[in-house]
């Protein structure tokens, strides 16, 4: 979708294609992920038939393998933050998947998941996975994800008509930036990629504030990820939550897309380039999620 009433509504000079991910099957890119990371696995035979598949995630993810796990007939165990909004854990708990709640870290804000709430995430992950013996995603390691999400980066070439220049998109795992520039690449080695990310949680951006917390879900850990080679990037933009949250806004009354935290940023971030350095430019991003899973948080009150 070619946003040219918010653009217009900005005096931008140039154009923002939106890749309409929220609106898969469990309304999140992550879909792409759940189904390919599995379909893989099961290729390979790494996953066998009996095994319960275990992941640890935002809620995104967890959504997308509950639905995939539920129609394949596998056991799924998710691993969360109490720090993500509970619609997402209501989903999973829905389509047959196993929430296990992680209480955050004794600094942490509620709806703010730091780095410090992951590892602790992380540590329950990997003791479920030596209890169970389940086949662990990984999502955050597991190249099958940028690997997945290489046919949506296709698409958005394919379907712009091979009009993008640019890419930016909000770093969680890095499947999604890494496939998509990857595949964009490919078709056109001159696009420049970059890399969105939360003010003072900025690790490609080398733009990290001690103790800083943000509220965008979903990314901005602070960490390099490995489907985002710093290879593949151009630079980074770094957003605030008031501009994540006030694009999202704007996304959903000039456009009629009703989106997430990280979609707003991703807009925001096409916003900063089409100010400044790529001026004139056609800018690709995603439309992460739905706004219908942060009902109960700050986005919307």
């Amino acid at each position: 979708m070619r946003l040219d009433r918010i653009t217009k509504h900005l005096g931008l000079d140039g154009a923002v294609f939106a890749k309409l991910e929220h609106l898969n099957p469990s309304f999140s890119k992550k879909d792409r992920i759940a189904l390919g990371m599995i379909e893989f696995a099961e290729q390979s035979g790494l996953l066998k038939p009996w095994q319960p598949v275990l992941e640890m995630t935002s809620g995104n993810t967890g959504t997308g393998v509950a639905l995939v796990c539920a129609a394949k007939g596998y056991r799924f165990i998710c691993v969360q933050s109490r720090g993500n909004s509970v619609e997402r854990t209501k989903m999973i708990d829905a389509l047959g998947g196993e929430v296990v709640l992680v209480d955050q870290a004794p600094n942490s804000v509620k709806g703010k998941v730091s780095g410090e709430d992951l590892e602790l995430v992380e540590r329950e992950t990997m003791r479920i996975l030596e209890e169970t013996g389940a086949f662990y995603l990984n999502q955050f390691n597991n190249l099958d994800n940028g690997r997945a999400q290489e046919r949506a980066g296709q698409e958005m070439w394919d379907q712009s008509g091979g009009a993008i220049e640019v890419f930016a998109d909000y770093i969680g795992t890095g499947g999604t930036f890494g496939g998509y520039s990857a595949a964009l690449k490919r078709n056109n080695p001159q696009i420049r990629c970059y890399a969105v990310e939360p003010y003072g949680n900025a690790f490609y951006g080398d733009e990290i504030i001690e103790g800083q917390k943000h509220g965008i879900q979903g990314g901005g850990y602070a960490k390099e990820m490995p489907n985002a080679p710093p290879s593949l990037l151009e630079g980074s933009v770094v957003v605030t939550d008031a501009e994540a949250v006030e694009m999202t806004h704007l996304l959903a009354e000039k456009e009629g897309i009703f989106a997430g935290f990280s979609s707003g940023a991703n807009f925001m971030a096409a916003v900063k380039l089409l100010q400044g350095a790529e001026k004139g430019k056609n800018i690709g991003i995603v439309i992460n999620d739905c706004g219908l899973k942060y009902m109960s948080t700050s986005l919307w009150s």
